[in-house]
């Protein structure tokens, strides 16, 4: 086992005692070497040079120095004499002319030089502190210091660190012995208590409150511990007690309920057929409601989904399992401005009805009638929400609504056409004979006006002076309109006996365009050959049967309020532009003319094909251009016509023209 695994395994107590033991050896150990240490490097840097300058002095003594110098012998002597110091570990004496007459060493022999001349040399290798002591004879003396300290400096020491070490052990016990009472005693006597406790399953055992400190803290948690262990030991044993008075009562009711349990099969047996021709009936039902054309919508009191069809998640695109139990302003979020109304059926149990609503779907607007049941059960309030799709009932309608207007102002214009067509005539009659009477051409003219005396030239002068001739084109031009009106009243009410002929409507619509492209209206300013003419043809649609010049009157009407649709916009930096469509839509043939001019309101559109009704000034419309092109699309050809429009966004007018396999009429009757 690794070193440091069976250190991390030693009782707490032990461990403090080893991590003391460890502290105060390291204590000891650094203590010395720090005070050898500074011993030596004290005697090296201050006693022994010292102690060579003091011996240098003393033998600088001119006695001394003149004895030693005289032979190797003298030399000798004098040397002999400094053995006995423990300091000097070498010593040289030189002559006059340099040469070493004696030399002593103490312990291992050191290289002395032999001259005096290699003495600096030899000192700048030496690690020992040197000194060179000049003699009076003209000598010179050289001392090497030793570098080992005395004995009794290692006896002195020893002993020292002999007597720490001796108190660091006493210290050591003494410390140890207080560990031991205060914490390695207490955690003993806890850890012999939690076994006691352990193998006697005796929770009423406690440990001593023992000091203030972490120790007695624990044992105090022991202690709390133990009191809840007890609590809950007689509470175990109680619920024992009542688990086996429970026991013993069910085996009394488990006879009881073999019975009831036999009793319960065939009850089971008999609901689950009941739940299985349920189930049956709830798909059933549920077939039925998902395939009712109309949004059904069942909610709780609260207005949580509980009911929710297939053209519910059709309609709101929110599936089934995502609908249910969501609030509905969650589920379907157009729903959200009908919350008072929901709430209002559920409270009052009233039937509430919006007839009209109009969404976007697929980006097209579609609009929808909303009815609110209120629902009462067993399960309680609730109410369920009906939405039907009125768009094509709302086209319907508006169409029977023009077909209506059309057909009365067929009967109209039948009766009116004779009684103004008499007092037109006679007007523009009557104006060019007054243009014929006042010619100087006719020679009856001239022979009138000399029977009577006038001057016939003299006459028309006066008459251009006031402006007679601009009066009568006047006269002639407001019953040109007036005629013009006439005829389109009766193209209502006259028998056709049209052909139905194959036409491409591509070519019909370019021939059109060419038409409406030499047309010029100066008295608004109006050029139609300035419009971006965009082309988007269905290269599917073949020819389609009509009467070619009646599509092209009705073409042509489209395309100029198109176009002075156009030119009534205030934005000058977005161009005009007609965009015309084809499209096969089967089993119709679809014609679009789209602008982006100025847009109708929706008061306006909705009388659009009505006769006689204009937006434009008095004498620059009649208001028959569309109802005459309404009457035939719908009466000539059997078609469809309508109109979208915003303020703002421009204007889309749709026919529909039925394709060659529809059956149509070769003639049409009178109104």
């Amino acid at each position: 086992m690794p070193l440091r695994q069976r250190l991390e395994n030693l009782p707490v107590g032990q461990k403090l005692l080893a991590a003391l033991l460890v502290l105060l050896t390291t204590v000891l150990l650094v203590a010395n070497l720090t005070f050898i240490s500074a011993a030596y490097w004290i005697s090296q840097e201050s006693m022994a040079p010292q102690a060579l300058q003091t011996i240098g002095r003393l033998l600088a003594n001119p006695g001394l120095a003149q004895r030693a110098v005289r032979s190797p012998q003298d030399a000798e002597a004098l040397l002999e004499e400094l053995n006995s110091y423990s300091p000097l570990r070498a010593a040289a004496i030189y002559d006059a002319q340099g040469e070493r007459l004696a030399q002593l060493q103490h312990g291992d022999r050191l290289k002395m030089p032999a001259r005096f001349a290699s003495i600096e040399a030899w000192r700048s290798t030496e690690f020992r502190s040197t000194q060179l002591v000049p003699l009076p004879s003209a000598g010179h003396l050289l001392l090497v210091a030793s570098s080992e300290l005395p004995v009794a400096f290692y006896t002195g020491t020893l002993t020292a660190s002999l007597g720490i070490l001796v108190f660091s052990v006493l210290l050591w016990m003494i410390i140890a012995r207080q560990i031991k009472r205060l914490i390695t005693q207490p955690i003993y006597r806890l850890e012999e208590l939690s076994r006691q406790v352990t193998r006697e399953e005796n929770y009423a055992l406690r440990a001593g409150r023992g000091n203030h400190d972490e120790i007695g803290s624990l044992a105090e948690a022991f202690n709390t511990m133990l009191s809840r262990i007890e609590a809950r030991e007689q509470q175990l044993k109680r619920a024992r007690d009542e688990s086996q008075a429970a026991y013993d009562q069910a085996q009394g009711l488990a006879e009881e309920t073999r019975h009831t349990n036999r009793k319960l099969e065939l009850e089971v047996q008999v609901r689950s057929k009941i739940e299985k021709k349920l189930t049956g009936f709830q798909n059933y039902l549920n077939s039925i409601i998902d395939s009712m054309p109309s949004a059904l919508i069942a909610l709780d009191e609260q207005l949580y989904v509980t009911q929710w069809n297939q053209e519910a998640s059709a309609l709101s695109g929110t599936p089934l399992d995502e609908a249910l139990n969501q609030p509905i302003f969650l589920a379907f979020a157009p729903l959200k401005p009908f919350l008072p109304q929901l709430k209002t059926t559920v409270e009052q149990h009233t039937v509430a009805k919006i007839e009209r609503v109009t969404w976007v779907k697929d980006d097209t607007p579609h609009h929808y009638a909303l009815t609110f049941y209120p629902l009462m059960g067993g399960a309680g309030r609730g109410v369920v929400i009906r939405i039907d799709d009125i768009t094509q009932r709302l086209s319907l309608e508006e169409m029977m609504v023009q077909s209506e207007k059309m057909l009365s102002v067929g009967g109209l214009a039948a009766g009116m056409a004779h009684e103004i067509n008499n007092p037109l005539g006679a007007i523009l009659h009557n104006v060019q004979n007054v243009r014929r009477r006042l010619s100087a051409d006719l020679p009856k003219n001239l022979e009138q006006a000399s029977d009577a005396g006038v001057d016939l030239a003299a006459v028309n002068a006066y008459l251009q002076g006031r402006e007679i001739p601009q009066l009568l084109d006047g006269i002639q031009q407001a019953g040109a309109r007036a005629a013009k009106i006439v005829t389109h009243m009766l193209s209502f009410s006259r028998r056709s006996t049209r052909e139905m002929a194959p036409c491409d409507l591509p070519a019909l619509i370019d021939q059109a365009v060419e038409i409406a492209g030499n047309d010029f209206d100066l008295a608004i300013g109006f050029d139609f050959k300035g419009q971006n003419i965009v082309r988007q043809f269905d290269p599917a649609l073949g020819p389609v049967p009509g009467t070619a010049n009646e599509l092209e009157q009705v073409l042509l009407n489209l395309l100029k309020n198109a176009a002075q649709a156009i030119h009534q916009r205030n934005d000058e930096h977005e161009p005009g532009r007609i965009i015309l469509r084809t499209r096969l839509s089967p089993p119709w043939a679809e014609i679009q003319v789209e602008d982006n001019g100025v847009g109708m309101p929706e008061s306006v559109r909705k009388r659009t094909f009505e006769p006689f009704f204009t937006t434009k000034e008095i004498g620059q419309g009649t208001g028959l251009g569309l109802s005459v092109s309404y009457f035939i699309i719908t009466n000539n050809h059997k078609g469809q016509m309508e109109v979208q429009s915003s303020p703002g966004q421009g204007t889309c007018f749709t026919l529909r023209l039925p394709l060659a396999g529809n059956p149509l009429p070769l003639t049409t009757t009178e109104i």
